[in-house]
């Protein structure tokens, strides 16, 4: 399946000159002024982060696990919502069901 992006990729002395010719869209000198709750209550504004929220008390730091090749059959609308997301979809679906068999374990290990 041909994907339709156009991707371009530039090296860094690229950008630098592209930046110099061209300037930027980023408001360094006010991002570096604002405190950290403007910074806060920029990120909460924007809808871009809406739907994201983060329980940094439950967060855990794991050595990646060695990965098992699957072929399963899935529904196209639950494959097609993950690609959309970008690179890295099957990491974020693996994580998904990660987080439900670590939850599962969890519930089975407070009833017995």
């Amino acid at each position: 399946m041909a994907r339709k992006e156009h991707i371009v990729k530039y090296t860094d002395e690229e950008l630098t000159n592209l930046v110099k010719k061209e300037g930027t869209l980023s408001n360094w000198e006010k991002a570096a002024s604002m405190t950290k709750a403007e910074i806060e209550a920029s990120v909460a504004s924007d809808s871009d982060e809406a739907e994201m929220v983060m329980d940094w008390d439950n967060t855990t730091v794991e050595l990646p696990q060695p990965k098992t090749v699957l072929n399963m059959r899935i529904d196209k609308d639950v494959l097609d919502f993950f690609r959309k997301t970008g690179k890295g979809y099957q990491s974020r679906i693996n994580a998904i069901l990660r987080s439900y068999v670590e939850r599962r374990e969890h519930q089975h290990h407070e009833k017995g």
